[in-house]
């Protein structure tokens, strides 16, 4: 059994890295409830044979944890790690590179797509981990020892499941295949930019007309910006479904407006001056907006998803690896290879899909 030690000085944490081993196990307890930006509360380090408990809150112990994260000769390995990148890159200004996301290994690997920690760690190892402490405030000191112990095995095991999923990467010749994933995570997570055109995101806003779907792009933006600067949630700013009504009715007026929003539950009632100048205030690049798109034709995507479900099935991947409907409509939209899609995504599927792209049009 691996010796768990509670990490409070930063200083002990970088004496640490000065004898790190080649790869070590890494996770994140964060909070992100009431708020736009994660708050990091605890990272856990399986260092040897050593599990290290890092109070993230100690002063001085984020610049600590990036100079471990930042260590090029220390393969971090992480589990489902999406959220972690973005709670590091707020909190310590830098992601964990190298990386190894057991929960994309073993997708890649045929063990399952989306695996949780817990099932890979039963299918691996044999061994059962508790579930208590999920919802745990970890902002709270002293943490309880079932906290501790939870917080720990999320990194103890991490070790075993990168053993049998590299295993198997390499017996299959996909080991490749993650490193692309893993480079493109890495680059995607290290950056910080609001989406320009967020309207895309939302299907309903396709009925709207050209004027319209500009309102809406102008409310989204607005949106984007006070939750960052109020480090809200973008729903305590302004909701999906007041936008969308916003876009489609616009107020005659400031004074309309304000009583749409009175009258409407959790609306921003206190924002309405501000609001209405973002609603009325056009954008330097409207011009340029795109239009949302039309839901694609339902046949023509289910087609594509049948012939990725059986090259899927020929290459013993899960369901859902090689490319997701959300993935395949934007590819028939555009013709165009969505950014997810690139590398030996599309080196594997293009020979497939593209006699079906060319009977739709789509092909780019």
């Amino acid at each position: 059994m691996s010796e768990v030690l509670w990490i409070d000085q930063p200083a002990e944490l970088l004496r640490r890295l000065q004898s790190a081993p080649s790869r070590i196990g890494l996770d994140t307890e964060f909070i992100r409830e009431r708020t736009f930006w994660p708050r990091l509360a605890l990272v856990q380090m399986a260092v040897g044979g050593d599990v290290l408990l890092v109070d993230a809150l100690v002063p001085g112990m984020p610049e600590a944890i990036a100079a471990w994260l930042d260590a090029p000769h220390v393969l971090k390995v992480m589990h489902s790690a999406s959220e972690d990148l973005v709670t590091f890159r707020c909190a310590c200004g830098t992601v964990p590179r190298p990386m190894y996301d057991t929960q994309v290994a073993a997708a890649l690997a045929g063990f399952g797509a989306g695996m949780g920690y817990q099932r890979l760690v039963a299918q691996v190892t044999g061994t059962t981990l508790a579930k208590g402490e999920t919802r745990s405030d970890w902002m709270r000191r002293p943490l309880s020892p079932a906290q501790l112990e939870y917080a720990a095995d999320d990194v103890r095991h991490l070790d075993a499941v990168y053993q049998a999923t590299l295993a198997r990467l390499r017996e299959l010749g996909r080991e490749a295949w993650l490193d692309e994933d893993m480079a493109r995570t890495v680059e995607q997570a290290s950056h910080d930019e609001p989406e320009r055109w967020p309207h895309l995101a939302m299907r309903a806003g396709q009925f709207l007309d050209a004027a319209g779907q500009r309102r809406l792009l102008r409310l989204l933006r607005w949106r984007e910006q006070q939750a960052r600067a109020q480090d809200n949630p973008r729903s305590w700013i302004l909701d999906n479904d007041l936008a969308l009504d916003l876009a489609r009715n616009p107020p005659a007026d400031g004074t309309d407006l304000q009583a749409r929003l009175d009258s409407t539950p959790k609306a921003p009632r206190k924002l309405g001056k501000a609001l209405w100048q973002a609603l009325t205030t056009p954008l330097g690049d409207e011009a340029e907006m795109p239009a949302i798109a039309a839901e694609p034709d339902r046949n023509a995507v289910r087609k594509l998803q049948d012939a990725v479900a059986r090259h899927s099935a020929a290459l013993g991947l899960p369901d859902g690896v090689l490319a997701s409907r959300k993935h395949l409509e934007a590819l028939l939209e555009s013709g165009d290879w969505p950014q997810p899609l690139h590398g030996w995504r599309q080196r594997e599927l293009e020979p497939v899909l593209q006699p079906l792209l060319a009977r739709t049009g789509a092909a780019g």
